[in-house]
């Protein structure tokens, strides 16, 4: 089970630096409304302008903190449930707009992947 988490963690951390950082200006389906980047989907949810930094800055540093959680395993269960909170409010967005169910499922299954993460110990137990 180990391992699956430490896969998990990975994924989720690897992922999300791609949207961040390197997908940032790509258009997507997953997108908010018909934003073609990550700028235009912020506002299309009506979000000012300085909470695209805050919320990139957060998600790519927590996703860098799970990153390190393979080795140092006691940033696992903070950066974890961190992430949930900001991918509950990616769903939250979509939800506003309304925009279809599709455009929430990649933030529907991390937040999934990240509670997994964050209780592992006690799954596991």
């Amino acid at each position: 089970m180990t391992y699956i988490i430490i896969v998990l963690k990975f994924i989720v951390s690897i992922s999300l630096i791609n949207v961040w950082l390197i997908q940032k200006d790509a258009p997507t389906k997953w997108r908010g409304g018909n934003a073609q980047n990550l700028k235009q989907e912020f506002e299309v949810y009506g979000l000012p302008a300085w909470m695209l930094y805050v919320v990139g800055v957060l998600k790519v540093v927590l996703a860098l903190c799970l990153l390190a959680s393979i080795w140092f395993t006691l940033l696992a269960q903070p950066a974890a449930l961190a992430l949930a909170v900001l991918l509950l409010g990616s769903i939250i967005m979509h939800f506003k707009i309304n925009d279809p169910l599709y455009k929430s499922m990649p933030a529907a299954i991390f937040l999934v992947l990240c509670l997994i993460i964050a209780f592992s110990d006690q799954i596991i137990a």
